[in-house]
């Protein structure tokens, strides 16, 4: 489903990373760990096309992807529920239908107690939380995900597990990064470990 040849990404003339090499398959996780600023974050926006390769080739066979980054995509001025329902109406212009209430996802999500307070309001648990919700809100086959369990309590950290476990065993895929020491309780799990800018599989 995403595959990359000999990538390499140069930032003033140097290499972020040494050229990578993987294929992700339907139903497995590529797990991008490493510490702050070792290129986690370069890898996973060259993934979404957000930034280009110096060299080599990122393919994939995904029809519907859906990419979290460090910008969660959420307004402040709105509250929880209208973010949602702007997701929503966003998403499903763009991608589809997706049937699910609000009501549901907000539930779904544990935002139930502050499902109408501006989101600039919330704690960056909540907030990740709320970003987070793009994931329900259609059937994507691949998503793109960086450092989705920061912010988060053990509670969070679980839900993110449990959305990813069922993801995956729909057949989806997903490529995510982290620097903390959780690991994704996921069988079909490969990882790629950034070191000083130099990442090894």
């Amino acid at each position: 489903m995403l595959s990359a040849k000999n990538l390499n990404f140069e930032r003033h003339f140097k290499p972020v990373f040494h050229p990578l090499d993987f294929h992700l398959d339907a139903g497995g996780l590529l797990l991008i760990s490493g510490a702050n600023g070792c290129g986690k974050t370069t890898l996973i926006r060259l993934l979404a096309g957000v930034l280009h390769p110096t060299s080599g080739k990122v393919e994939s066979t995904a029809q519907r992807i859906s990419y979290v980054g460090h910008l969660l995509g959420i307004k402040d001025d709105l509250s929880v529920e209208e973010n949602l329902r702007f997701m929503k109406r966003f998403l499903n212009f763009n991608q589809g239908t997706d049937k699910t209430p609000v009501f549901d996802l907000v539930g779904r999500l544990g935002l139930g107690r502050v499902a109408r307070q501006l989101t600039r309001t919330l704690s960056a648990g909540q907030r990740k939380r709320c970003a987070l919700a793009r994931l329900l809100m259609g059937a994507y086959d691949l998503w793109l995900l960086d450092e989705p369990y920061s912010n988060l309590d053990d509670q969070g950290i679980s839900l993110v597990d449990q959305m990813l476990q069922e993801h995956l065993d729909r057949g989806g895929a997903c490529a995510l990064t982290t620097h903390g020491t959780h690991r994704p309780p996921v069988s079909n799990l490969q990882e790629i470990r950034m070191l000083s800018g130099v990442a090894s599989a």
